[in-house]
């Protein structure tokens, strides 16, 4: 692959991590699903994965925020593995808006498989651990 190959799998693949961000903060759940691929598996610590679309609009339904919230992602590293295939690395922040004002909530760690599908990139499978 080319350096303007490279560049534009790393530009797609960083645009998709934000809008999921943004999607799961503003309790979107249509179009956070929308985001994945209709054989998304996504794993979080202490349940099972959630796998396909129908079951990751469930989920993501019943996880809207009550209060506001940001993710904060940084550190991404992306790698292509192909024309149509991707995998990141990121860092992420959860905070959250209570009485006090902000507070951290979570601090994690995303490895993210991604997919090139009808000309967007789409969340494919991601593996979520949390620092505390």
């Amino acid at each position: 692959m080319t350096a303007t190959e490279d560049a534009a799998i790393d530009a797609g693949v960083r645009a998709a991590i934000a809008a999921l961000s943004r999607a799961q903060d503003a309790g979107r759940p249509d179009e956070l699903a929308a985001l994945y691929t209709d054989d998304a598996v996504l794993e979080l610590p202490g349940m099972e994965p959630v796998a396909g679309a129908a079951a990751l609009r469930e989920a993501f339904a019943a996880w809207a925020p009550k209060a506001p919230q940001l993710h904060l992602v940084g550190n991404v590293l992306v790698r292509p593995r192909g024309p149509g295939e991707a995998t990141a690395t990121s860092d992420v922040a959860m905070v959250q808006r209570g009485e006090a004002g902000w507070a951290v909530q979570v601090v994690g760690h995303y490895e993210d498989t991604f997919r090139l599908t009808d000309g967007a990139w789409k969340l494919h499978r991601r593996s979520t651990t949390f620092s505390f």
